[in-house]
């Protein structure tokens, strides 16, 4: 089964059609994230446009967006890095002492004063190397 990415790379570079031909079209169809590949196209301005109309008819087969995007999108080679989540090293040691979730120890975190969160830090990295 093939990844996103082999999806991506065949719209921008290759234009080899991955649905077509292959005796195991309904895999390679099962395979496609529309999501992943839409995500992956927004990041360019030539291909945004595109990658929105796929998210507004989220209802057509993966076979016809694919298709879509194969003929339409101009070939080239297009590579970003993908937004992560940063991480908040004061977060997550707020969220171990607390034993809480990163979202309420974002809640927390707002309600302490610097020289508190700084006292849990120092308490939460004496042992650990970082």
């Amino acid at each position: 089964m093939s990844n996103p990415f082999d999806y991506l790379n065949s719209i921008n570079v290759t234009k080899k059609n991955m649905m077509r031909g292959s005796e195991n079209d309904e895999l390679a169809e099962k395979g496609y994230n529309a999501f992943l590949v839409n995500r992956g196209l927004s990041y360019f301005q030539d291909t945004v446009a595109l990658a929105n109309e796929m998210n507004l008819r989220a209802d057509l087969d993966n076979k016809l967006q694919y298709e879509f995007l194969l003929n339409l999108v101009r070939q080239r080679k297009r590579f970003s890095k993908w937004h992560k989540k940063d991480e908040n090293k004061k977060i997550d040691l707020i969220a171990e002492h607390y034993k809480c979730s990163q979202r309420k120890a974002l809640e927390i975190i707002n309600t302490l004063t610097k020289e508190q969160v700084d006292t849990i830090c120092q308490k939460m990295l004496k042992g650990k190397d970082l």
